[in-house]
């Protein structure tokens, strides 16, 4: 959340370890989104409601411009259940102490078909027309999946309403669900207690599946339910947040620019003893911006501006040509701590290759068939990151672009298959696609961060967006290389390369 000039982000943390358990809030805060101050645990495992774990939940501000959060606990039963705090000084700029009121749990699982194991991670809360708050809990209803609505008065006294928000029979729980309006085309963000402006989309968000999907549509407010604008059956069709290692995604609105940013948690890919020998498990990738595209089909991320004030050393390149199986090394810039952003311009589209609409069905199945080695009519081009000079380590951020009836897809991949000699790793081939339209679209624009273990990458302005995490053993050396290429039969053009060293962010520094 963003209150009285700060940035607060919380997390769930062990702070007996780098394994799974004893989970507290962690606290830190900051003014700009990218340095960091870690602060004692916020919330901590002390009453018979949150004894067994102090889980997932979200800030809101209230009327009385007061900040409140609601989490989940696991009780002594380890039912879970929803429970409140409040900062004990207000006046204190970094909200250090939080206070558990008497009142605790507020919600609990009662009620037929709730499942009490499945009942957690409540919404940031947000006013209806008729003055009442509302959160949404993400619950097992009947064997289904459900965001449960709950109305309240003072934030304290919930009742649940006699439907969801929403609910699906596509799967059985979701995790972490996110609701918030957008204005289609408009990348400035929306505080969903104020007045919504005519024109505006909801968009709920939930976890499932070891990732974050989404569906755009209305919130009707008579009825006080969430009307997708599409129903897709088959939950593998759902649009995603991130088509890479991202999950349990919390937004929030920044009063401070107005716009809304979203956070997601990324988890290591090697092993618990890795983790150990590290002292630490688990990153947040780089804050962005969310908005919704012009058509209201497809929400967009780009990272938040500030990372650009990391940016050092920088490289620039016009008019390169990448013909088949050529490869342009970019040199000149720190390729561990880098911000690469790269535009493709197509000479040709005659080649291009049909597509298949059964590979959206498996997209990592897709990438990994048609990887960065196999020539295509269009693609594969892209970059090739954190590589060793023999090869035998490169992880590959590539497009492809196919033919479909009348419009063009493109797909991204982020293979990291040959990121690493190490060979217990989990290695897989993400993929996302997202649609084009050559007329009136010129070049395929590819933004990628990379931060050591960490690739995130950001294609067609954000359509689709890819987090990966890579452990080579060059990096032990501090010596990898970084090129744009081409594999496929046409010739590509870059009118535009641009590449920074990035400077280290200053990150749970202890001060005070």
């Amino acid at each position: 959340m963003y209150y009285n000039g700060i940035y607060h982000q919380f997390y769930q943390y062990n702070p007996n370890g780098s394994l799974w358990g004893n989970i507290v809030w962690g606290h830190s805060v900051s003014t700009d989104l990218i340095n960091w101050i870690r602060l004692e645990p916020a919330i901590e495992r002390t009453t018979p409601s949150d004894i067994n774990g102090c889980w997932t939940g979200s800030a809101t501000i209230l009327k009385d411009n007061r900040p409140a959060i609601i989490y989940t606990g696991a009780d002594t039963e380890k039912r879970q259940v929803q429970n409140i705090v409040f900062p004990k000084n207000v006046s204190d700029p970094y909200l250090r102490e939080w206070i558990k009121p008497d009142s605790n749990p507020l919600i609990q699982p009662i009620g037929q078909g709730l499942n009490s194991g499945q009942f957690r991670d409540p919404t940031t809360g947000w006013i209806g027309p008729d003055g009442l708050w509302r959160i949404a809990v993400g619950a097992e209803l009947n064997g289904c999946s459900a965001a449960l609505l709950y109305k309240s008065e003072d934030f304290v006294h919930w009742t649940r309403v006699d439907h969801p928000l929403y609910s699906s029979n596509a799967s059985t729980m979701w995790e972490c669900p996110d609701f918030f309006a957008v204005l289609p085309g408009n990348n400035s963000g929306l505080d969903l207690s104020a007045a919504i402006p005519n024109g505006a989309k909801h968009v709920l968000k939930m976890s499932l599946d070891n990732c974050d999907k989404y569906m755009v549509g209305v919130y009707d407010i008579k009825s006080d339910t969430f009307i997708p604008d599409t129903i897709l059956d088959d939950r593998r069709l759902w649009s995603r947040i991130d088509y890479g290692n991202y999950y349990a995604s919390k937004s929030f609105f920044d009063s401070k620019r107005g716009r809304r940013i979203i956070w997601g948690w990324t988890n290591e890919t090697d092993s618990s003893s890795d983790d150990v020998a590290k002292g630490w498990a688990g990153i947040h990738a780089i804050p962005r911006t969310i908005w919704l595209d012009r058509n209201s089909k497809q929400l967009l991320q780009w990272p938040v501006e500030e990372i650009e004030s990391l940016r050092r050393e920088e490289v620039s390149h016009q008019g390169l040509e990448l013909k088949l199986g050529d490869l342009f090394e970019i040199k000149g810039i720190d390729t561990l701590q880098a911000n690469v952003e790269i535009d493709f311009e197509l000479t040709s589209i005659e080649s291009v290759d049909p597509f298949d609409p059964s590979w959206l069905l498996d997209i990592e199945k897709h990438c990994r068939e048609a990887d960065a080695s196999i020539h295509g009519g269009v693609g594969p081009f892209g970059l090739l990151v954190l590589a060793s000079d023999n090869m035998d380590e490169h992880t590959s951020v590539h497009f492809r672009i196919y033919k479909s009836q009348e419009k063009y897809m493109v797909l991204m991949c982020s293979d990291l298959r040959k990121s690493s000699l190490r060979p217990e790793l989990y290695t897989p081939a993400y993929g996302g696609f997202f649609e084009i339209d050559l007329k009136k679209e010129k070049t395929i624009s590819l933004r990628t961060l990379i931060d050591h273990s960490a690739v995130e990458s950001f294609g067609g302005g954000g359509r689709v967006c890819i987090m990966a995490r890579v452990y080579p053993v060059t990096l032990i050396n501090s010596s990898t290389r970084m090129y744009a290429f081409n594999n496929g039969t046409s010739t590509v053009k870059v009118p535009q390369l641009k590449a920074w060293s990035m400077n280290r962010a200053q990150v749970n520094v202890r001060k005070g």
